[in-house]
């Protein structure tokens, strides 16, 4: 088990950590290096970058995401599903909400990180770009954005 920092893209005040979580695997920390944004108490923020070092810790770098606001202010404590939870949902420049395509369940992180690492997914019968991913700790979720494919690419 190895630990991860969220920190502050500050260097002037040595990167300091907002978040810390000891013992988790490195399999779930490889998942979060692929999120482009991170949801907790109700604050986006955006990756700047992310590192690994001896001993174990990693480390993403974060900003406040402007423009961005949390999708739901309710907060779970107890999801009523079981495993790993990844919302599909349409990006759509300029909207307050964005529709869910699909729900999908996995039991390992290396099932949903293939989601999150894909530029294009297919679903619901067409082809799906991918815009953004992000996981929500509020909602205990990752949630991948896209867009419909309007050049019609291959599958």
């Amino acid at each position: 088990m190895a630990r991860l920092e969220y920190r502050w893209a500050k260097p002037e005040q040595n990167d300091p950590v907002l978040y810390a979580y000891d013992g988790i695997s490195p399999e779930e920390i490889s998942t979060r290096f692929v999120c482009d944004y991170f949801v907790k108490e109700h604050h986006v923020y955006e990756q700047v970058r992310c590192a690994t070092g001896p001993g174990g810790v990693t480390a993403i770098f974060v900003r406040e995401a402007e423009d961005e606001e949390a999708y739901n202010p309710e907060v779970v404590t107890q999801p009523d599903w079981k495993g790993i939870r990844l919302e599909v949902r349409e990006f759509r420049e300029q909207a307050a909400y964005y529709p869910v395509i699909q729900t999908l369940h996995f039991s390992r992180q290396s099932e949903v990180r293939l989601y999150l690492q894909a530029n294009q997914v297919f679903l619901k019968g067409q082809v799906w770009v991918k815009t953004s991913a992000e996981i929500d700790e509020d909602r205990r979720v990752y949630v991948l954005y896209v867009e419909s494919d309007k050049k019609g690419g291959s599958q």
